[in-house]
């Protein structure tokens, strides 16, 4: 007897489309797992989903979308904040410094402040100058000043500086080139002032001003607080734009009509 032939096989799916199918299956699982796990903020959805509607033209009547401005400057990238951060810290390192050696001399402290245009730095007089003086002769100040032109520098135009003299109640004596607190406080102002220009500061972004003892930060009665007001103080704020003056001239004419 002859021998049988064997009957042909029926067609099948090749073997790497099994492994492909439990694979899609799995990752399937996976993102499924995934979404069960999430948490998805409602409001930011809505939020972008109407904003997307908004921006193609497509928002239905009375619908309104509004994105809060925390979430936009949130999500808003600020590349000038990254260099006004650098120059704070360029800031509080040289007063850091100017700390250090006045430590020496247990002197009173150089302090940075926010004020209510920008920031304030104050000097104490006894880092600066002699009693009764106008002259800088101390080489950890006008080292102390050289670095603040390089970072004042660094800063934008239409940041300016006003360098602003103050004294306690006592007269300078009778050994001092200047008859009253007005010409000795104005006279450190503008020593500073010099100091800055002379090191890179351009002239027509800072001015000087000379207060005397008439605008005391602490009381006169006691010699700490006579030696808190003798100080040189460097207020940096931002120029006004030109709108703004516009509007202050006007507020002004409207006055005087």
């Amino acid at each position: 007897m002859g021998k049988k032939k064997c009957p042909d096989c029926p067609v099948c799916m090749p073997e790497w489309l099994a492994a492909f199918g439990d694979l899609m299956s799995l990752l399937l699982c996976f993102f499924v797992l995934l979404l069960s796990m999430s948490s998805m903020d409602a409001k930011k959805v809505s939020e972008a989903i109407g904003s997307l509607a908004g921006a193609m033209s497509v928002l239905e009547g009375g619908t309104k979308t509004e994105v809060s401005k925390r979430r936009i400057q949130e999500s808003t990238p600020i590349e000038e904040q990254d260099e006004t951060n650098e120059q704070v810290n360029l800031i509080q390192a040289a007063i850091a410094d100017a700390n250090e050696m006045t430590k020496k001399g247990q002197g009173p402290a150089v302090t940075l402040e926010e004020s209510q245009e920008g920031f304030v730095i104050e000097l104490p007089a006894a880092l600066l100058f002699k009693e009764g003086s106008a002259k800088i002769d101390n080489e950890d100040a006008i080292l102390f000043l050289k670095r603040m032109a390089l970072i004042v520098d660094t800063l934008p135009n239409e940041v300016e500086v006003s360098v602003q003299g103050h004294s306690d109640n006592a007269p300078p004596g009778v050994n001092s080139l200047f008859k009253d607190n007005w010409e000795l406080s104005s006279a450190r102002a503008l020593a500073v002032l010099y100091e800055l220009l002379t090191n890179g500061v351009d002239p027509k972004r800072i001015h000087a001003a000379g207060y005397g003892e008439f605008r005391p930060k602490a009381s006169n009665a006691t010699p700490k607080g006579r030696e808190a007001n003798r100080r040189v103080e460097l207020h940096f704020y931002g120029r006004k734009t030109d709108i703004q003056d516009k509007v202050e001239s006007s507020v002004l004419q409207q006055q005087a009509q």
